[in-house]
């Protein structure tokens, strides 16, 4: 118990002045019994070395937070701000603690509760809003790559609005290899090729619409490859994972509610993911419903027919790719996928299974890149240090694709990349698939 103790130090009070924070459920909080294993998978506990700012050390100011025996303070939402939500903690963990639900349940307390500067909470707002709406978000992108262009990357007007809004060491904004004022939208169908085996919906996303237009396409002619008809649904929007990881429950409860909606109009074996952080929400709808009656059912039907997009080839049985891709490739393990949702090794078997390609391992794979949906702009300083270290461990590898399930990771990585001049290529594992089928 040394640990929790020493955590607890730094905070005001220990008395019971304060309001209980209803919502956390204390008998989950009791689930850790602070054996410490999470410390050496946390990824802030290695870089700051305080109980704190690990998951043992957060649960324990979450224990205090739901008894009422502390406030919501500035030194406790800066350790609760700190932390990823890699949830790297919960496939390390003996006691099988939901660290990832309660992180979620005290993000969403501390936004209704702590009165963060107008910055801080503008900054946020601004993030959610433009990530989530393609339609703004495609302009401002196109108006971002022609400043970066006349200026240089993170520079001129949009890098001092970056620096305004998130400190001197916020990071460029990512830039799309493609962009334009609107976004083109996938074809509503396309129909398999060959003896159909599945009919799918493919969840168009909105940073994988404006970013990575390329991989969602790919996701099409791939799933079509393999015997599949595929529906995008125009009226499927935004899943809600921003605002679910980041505070906003409600406003995540509107957005699923419409993307459920949309979904149960159509008959479909499976609903494929192709942005982990997307999949891992989408997963966890029926938690988010959960005190709902009319809403949790229907959550739970849809989340069991949630797929990521190398989850659901390997159920199905991937159709063998012919066309040979001679490459060296590592992989890494986006967060959402291989700790939210527990896929790890079916990418590396799809990417195993094309001809030619040689995959390597590269050490810690699985631990978080610093991106973590709006990360690396709130906490850059922490974010820039993660991403050093992933590319110094991919680097070691010697690469020649680096291949993950991720769109913040794979802007990220790409970016960490560059920085280090190396010429290594990112892509999705369902562009190499799409490669190997002869696409693109």
């Amino acid at each position: 118990m040394a640990g929790p103790v020493a955590c607890a130090t730094f905070l005001m009070s220990t008395t019971t002045e304060f309001p209980v924070i209803s919502a956390l459920d204390g008998e989950a909080l009791l689930d850790c019994v602070h054996c410490g294993i999470c410390l050496s998978v946390c990824p802030t506990y290695d870089l700051l070395g305080t109980e704190a700012d690990s998951p043992r050390g957060r649960i324990y100011l979450m224990r205090n937070l739901a008894e009422g025996r502390i406030d919501l303070n500035d030194s406790v939402v800066r350790h609760l701000d700190s932390c990823l939500g890699c949830r790297a903690c919960e496939t390390a963990c003996p006691s099988a603690v939901h660290y990832g639900e309660l992180l979620t349940v005290v993000r969403d307390e501390i936004e209704k509760r702590y009165p963060r500067p107008a910055k801080d909470r503008a900054a946020r707002l601004l993030l959610l809003n433009l990530l989530t709406d393609p339609a703004k978000m495609a302009p401002t992108m196109l108006g971002a790559k022609a400043m970066s262009g006349l200026f240089g990357a993170g520079a001129g007007p949009v890098g001092m609005v970056n620096k305004f809004l998130f400190g001197p060491n916020a990071p460029a904004m990512p830039m799309p290899e493609e962009v334009s004022l609107r976004v083109k939208p996938l074809p509503e169908f396309t129909p398999a090729k060959g003896e159909r085996r599945a009919r799918v919906a493919v969840l168009a996303g909105c940073v994988m619409q404006v970013l990575f237009q390329r991989v969602n396409r790919a996701t099409v002619r791939v799933l079509a490859e393999n015997g599949c008809d595929v529906l995008v649904p125009r009226a499927a929007g935004c899943c809600g994972a921003f605002h679910m990881h980041n505070g906003y429950l409600d406003d995540a409860r509107e957005r699923a509610k419409g993307l459920i909606e949309a979904l149960e109009r159509e008959e479909i074996d499976a609903l494929v993911i192709n942005s982990a952080g997307c999949g891992s929400s989408i997963k966890e709808y029926a938690e988010l419903f959960h005190n709902d009656p009319k809403w949790a059912p229907r959550a739970q039907a849809l989340t069991a027919k949630a797929r990521d997009v190398s989850e659901y080839l390997a159920e199905l049985g991937l159709r063998p790719p012919t066309q040979s891709y001679k490459k060296r490739v590592a992989y890494h393990d986006a967060c959402h996928l291989a700790h939210g949702q527990k896929v790890r090794l079916q990418p590396r078997e799809l990417l195993k299974a094309v001809p030619g390609l040689e995959l390597v391992e590269f050490t810690d794979a699985d631990w978080c890149c610093g991106s973590a949906g709006i990360y690396n702009f709130l906490q850059p300083e922490l974010a820039a240090q993660l991403q050093d270290k992933k590319v110094a461990n991919i680097l070691a590898s010697e690469p020649e694709v680096l291949v993950t399930g991720n769109p913040g990771c794979h802007a990220w990585i790409e970016s960490g990349l560059r920085n280090r001049g190396s010429q290594v290529v990112v892509r999705h594992t369902i562009e190499v698939l799409d490669e190997a089928y002869g696409g693109g």
